[in-house]
C-alpha cells in the first residue's frame, strides 16, 4: 500500500485503478443512483402536468414550448456553472449543492400560481438538474477503476432512471384527481433534497485534490479508501508508477481552444445536441401531442408512463456492453435503433404499437445516455475534464432552447408525423458523426497507466 512519505505524488489514478470493487464503491453507487433517480424523476414533471394545465389555466402549445425552451437555457447555465464550481469547490461538495438546488426549486414549483411563475421555477430547477448531472458524471469517472467505471455509470442510471416511470405513473394517478393534485408531481420531484442523508458517506475525489497539487489530502483520502477495501478484499497490488503533471487550480475557458481539448469538445457537443433534441423532443412532447391528436389526457399520460418502463432495461443493457465493446460503436448502434423506433412510433395511432415503439425508444435511449455519460469524461484529462464535460453537455442542452419552438412550429405547420421525422433525423445524425469521428477509448480504459488525452486523436 502506498505510504505518503514513500512517493511525493499521490498517484490517485493508478491507486484507484488497481482497487477491487468493495463496499465503498457500492455505497457511492447508491448515493449517485439516488441523485440520478430524482434528477430523472424531476426532469419530466412539466411534461406530465402540461396537458392538465392546458385545460386548467388555458395554457397554449406555444406557452408549453416557451417554458420547455427556457428550461434548456437554465440547463446550459447550470452545466457551465457546474464545471466551474466542481473545479473550484470539489466534486463532492458541488454534487450536494446542485442536488439541493434542484430539489428546493422543484418544491417551490408546488406553489406556482400561473404559467409564468411555474416557468421561472422550472428554469431554476433545470439549472440544478443539469449541474448535478455534469458533476455526477465526473465524480463517477474519477472515483471508480477505469476497467469498471462504464459499468458502474450504467448501474447508477439503471437505478436512477426508474425515477422516470415512477414520475409518469404517479402523474397518471394523481394529475386527473382534481384541479390542484398536479402540484403533487412537483412535490415528488423535490425529494432529491434527501441526498443530504448520504453526505458523510461520500468522499471528495482524490484526483481533484491531486489536480490542485494537494497531494497530502489526496493521499489521506486514498488511504482511507484503500484501508476499507483491503479490510474487505485482502492485500492490494502495487499501483503503477505515477505520472507527473503540473497542478491546476483553475481551468480557463480558453483552455478548450487547445487542439487536444477542442476536438473532443466539438465532438461531444454534437453528441449532446442530437441526444437532447432527439430525447427531449420525444419525452417532453409525447403526452401533449397525443392529447392534441384526440387521446384523453389520462390515456396520453398513461401510455407514455408505460413506455418509460423500458428505460431501466436500457441502462442495464448498457452495463452489459459498455466495458466489453468500443463505446463509440455502441453509441452509434443505439442511436440508429432509436431513430428507427422513434420514426415508427410517429407513424402509428394504434395504442399497442405506440406503447411498443415508445418502450423501445425509452429503452435504447437510456442505454445511449448511460454510454454517453461514461464516454464523455474519458476524452479529457483531469485538467480539462470538468470544463470540457460541462461545456459540451451545456451546449447540447442550450441547443434545445430552440428545439421546443421548432417542434411546435413543425407540428402546427406540417403535422404530428413530421415531428417524429425531425426526431429520427437528429438521432441518425449523431450516430453517423460518432461512427466517423468518435475516438476510441476502450484500450485506454482497459490499461490506463497515465491520465492523459492520448485516446483523443483526430481520425
Amino acid at each position: 500500500m502506498t505510504h505518503p512519505q514513500a512517493v511525493p505524488h499521490a498517484n490517485a489514478l493508478n491507486r484507484i485503478n488497481r482497487l477491487p470493487v468493495g463496499r465503498f464503491h457500492k455505497v457511492t453507487l447508491l448515493a449517485i443512483s439516488f441523485a440520478y433517480f430524482f434528477e430523472f424523476a424531476d426532469i419530466n414533471t412539466f411534461a406530465t402536468t402540461a396537458p392538465k394545465l392546458i385545460g386548467l389555466w388555458g395554457v397554449t402549445i406555444d406557452q408549453v414550448a416557451y417554458v420547455t425552451s427556457l428550461s434548456f437555457v437554465g440547463m446550459f447555465l447550470g452545466s457551465i456553472g457546474a464545471g466551474a464550481m466542481a473545479d473550484r469547490w470539489g466534486r463532492r461538495r458541488t454534487l450536494m449543492v446542485t442536488t439541493l438546488w434542484f430539489g428546493f426549486f422543484s418544491f417551490v414549483s408546488v406553489f406556482a400560481w400561473d404559467i409564468v411563475s411555474l416557468g421561472v421555477f422550472r428554469v431554476l430547477t433545470s439549472a440544478g438538474l443539469a449541474a448535478m448531472t455534469v458533476v455526477a458524471v465526473i465524480y463517477v469517472n474519477e472515483m471508480y477503476p477505469a476497467a469498471v467505471r462504464g459499468k458502474f455509470q450504467a448501474y447508477a442510471i439503471v437505478i436512477g432512471i426508474c425515477g422516470t416511470p415512477a414520475t409518469n405513473l404517479i402523474a397518471s394517478a394523481v394529475v386527473p384527481l382534481n384541479d390542484w393534485s398536479w402540484r403533487l408531481v412537483y412535490l415528488w420531484g423535490s425529494l432529491g433534497i434527501l441526498l443530504v442523508l448520504f453526505g458523510k458517506r461520500l468522499k471528495e475525489s482524490p484526483r481533484w485534490h491531486e489536480s490542485r497539487g494537494d497531494h497530502a489530502e489526496a493521499d489521506r483520502i486514498l488511504r482511507e479508501i484503500e484501508e476499507s477495501v483491503a479490510a474487505e478484499k485482502g492485500p492490494l497490488p502495487e499501483p503503477l508508477p505515477p505520472v507527473e503533471e503540473p497542478p491546476v487550480t483553475r481551468a480557463p475557458l480558453r483552455l478548450l481552444l487547445q487542439k487536444k481539448y477542442l476536438y473532443p469538445t466539438l465532438l461531444l457537443t454534437v453528441l449532446w445536441v442530437t441526444q437532447t433534441i432527439g430525447f427531449f423532443g420525444f419525452s417532453s412532447w409525447a403526452p401533449t401531442l397525443l392529447a392534441n391528436e384526440g387521446f384523453s389526457v389520462e390515456k396520453s399520460v398513461f401510455y407514455v408512463a408505460l413506455t418509460t418502463v423500458g428505460a431501466p432495461l436500457g441502462s442495464y443493457l448498457a452495463s452489459l456492453v459498455t466495458d466489453r465493446f468500443e463505446r463509440k460503436w455502441s453509441l452509434a448502434a443505439f442511436g440508429t435503433v432509436i431513430a428507427l423506433c422513434g420514426l415508427l412510433y410517429g407513424l402509428t395511432f394504434n395504442p399497442v404499437l405506440i406503447i411498443v415503439f415508445g418502450f423501445l425508444v425509452n429503452m435504447f435511449e437510456r442505454g445511449y445516455t448511460a454510454l454517453a455519460y461514461a464516454y464523455s469524461p474519458e476524452l479529457f484529462d483531469t485538467r480539462g475534464r470538468s470544463l470540457g464535460t460541462g461545456v459540451s453537455y451545456g451546449l447540447g442542452r442550450l441547443s434545445n432552447a430552440a428545439g421546443p419552438l421548432i417542434v411546435a412550429a413543425v407540428y402546427q405547420g406540417s403535422g404530428y408525423r413530421s415531428v417524429f421525422y425531425l426526431i429520427a433525423g437528429a438521432w441518425l445524425l449523431g450516430a453517423i458523426v460518432l461512427a466517423v469521428f468518435g475516438p476510441r477509448t476502450r484500450q485506454a480504459a482497459a490499461a490506463p497507466p497515465k491520465d492523459r488525452v492520448e485516446p483523443v486523436r483526430t481520425p
